[in-house]
């Protein structure tokens, strides 16, 4: 009798998993189908060739579905769609960039639809394959996803001026010696910069008081990454507090005398940020189902494994390779300076800023 019981059991157990398994597979196909007739899935994404490609080849390759591709930085994304919408064109499906231009941007103006009901793959939806258990949103409407939480580097040096791992903590820069050596990407634009002073403001340990003490050691401040980071390869300055670390990589690539401070080293951290790694599905798309697909594709593991080595960020799905970037691995209990609640300070910080700094 307890033999006949468990093997109705396991009987009930596989009729439950055959089904979970056949649903998906079934609404799979269904929708790729509809995906190729469509013939196409139009993305808005981050600048540069290399992460152009990351998105646009492997998909393609993959499915036979074409990529319309649009590079922006982020700025230009709300204005362009507002002309477009107005004109009752809506010719975007899938958006891949920053959560400013998300939260500030196209969740505001009611550009997006929830995102979870276009995901089908099993794999994706998974919590046990996510950091922290879940898909991140930044909204309460689960409209715009985080893909790359990745800890920022902050500090950058000349290693032949400075030793990296002569900086422990932030407060070491209020020593004296940095006086008029010190060079600052422009907190009152949006940008690494404001990003960096908004983690400095939200960080129990330095706040407002560290923000007017570092001013007073005379820091320039610059509004061009080029610029900033050659004022440190050409020794013209010590330390830069807040350029693009993407960008600052780059430049270490191509063989200037650069480095960046690991934030594990230092004593207040960084803060975490998927820098263009968001994601969002727009509302009235074009090709519905060819987004399907797409999203389902970049949330997978190759689509993760390739976006997040490109761009050296972390991916939060747990089974990607972080050995391209260990040091941005998320520290946990790190500052987020991708949420509402920063966001909601960056007039705070900017004000504050002029104040320390002076008007500029």
């Amino acid at each position: 009798m307890k033999r006949r019981k468990l093997w109705l059991f396991a009987v009930a157990v596989w009729l439950v998993t055959y089904d979970i398994g056949k649903v998906p597979a079934q609404e799979w196909d269904k929708v790729l189908a509809a995906a190729k007739k469509e013939g196409k899935v139009a993305v808005i994404g981050p600048v540069g060739a290399d992460r152009r490609d990351v998105l646009v080849e492997p998909f393609e390759k993959k499915y036979g579905i074409a990529v319309e591709y649009f590079a922006d930085r982020g700025a230009g994304i709300g204005p362009r769609l507002s002309a477009e919408r107005g004109a009752g064109q809506y010719l975007w499906d899938v958006a891949v960039t920053g959560t400013t231009t998300g939260l500030l941007t196209l969740m505001p103006s009611g550009m997006l639809d929830p995102l979870e009901p276009t995901l089908i793959l099993p794999e994706i939806k998974d919590p046990k394959r996510w950091r922290g258990g879940a898909l991140e949103f930044v909204d309460p409407g689960r409209r715009f996803l985080v893909m790359t939480p990745s800890q920022r580097g902050t500090l950058f040096v000349n290693p032949k001026v400075v030793k990296p791992q002569e900086l422990k903590s932030y407060k070491d820069l209020l020593n004296p010696k940095w006086l008029k050596k010190i060079v600052i990407d422009d907190p009152t634009r949006a940008g690494p910069g404001q990003a960096t002073f908004t983690f400095f403001l939200l960080h129990p340990e330095l706040g407002p008081n560290y923000i007017r003490a570092l001013a007073k050691q005379q820091p320039a401040v610059l509004r061009d990454y080029t610029q900033e980071i050659d004022a440190i390869a050409k020794e013209k300055y010590s330390v830069l507090i807040g350029v693009s670390d993407v960008v600052f990589e780059e430049r270490i690539k191509d063989g200037l005398p650069l480095a960046i401070v690991d934030p594990r080293q230092i004593k207040e951290g960084s803060d975490v940020s998927p820098g263009s790694g968001g994601l969002a599905y727009f509302n009235r798309a074009p090709h519905p189902n060819a987004a399907r697909v797409y999203l389902n594709w970049l949330l997978s593991k190759e689509g993760q494994e390739g976006f997040a080595k490109v761009n050296g960020y972390i991916s939060a799905r747990i089974d990607v390779p972080t050995d391209h970037s260990p040091w941005r691995v998320p520290i946990p209990g790190s500052i987020k300076t991708y949420t509402q609640q920063a966001i909601d300070i960056k007039d705070d910080v900017v004000a504050l800023f002029k104040e320390a700094f002076g008007a500029r």
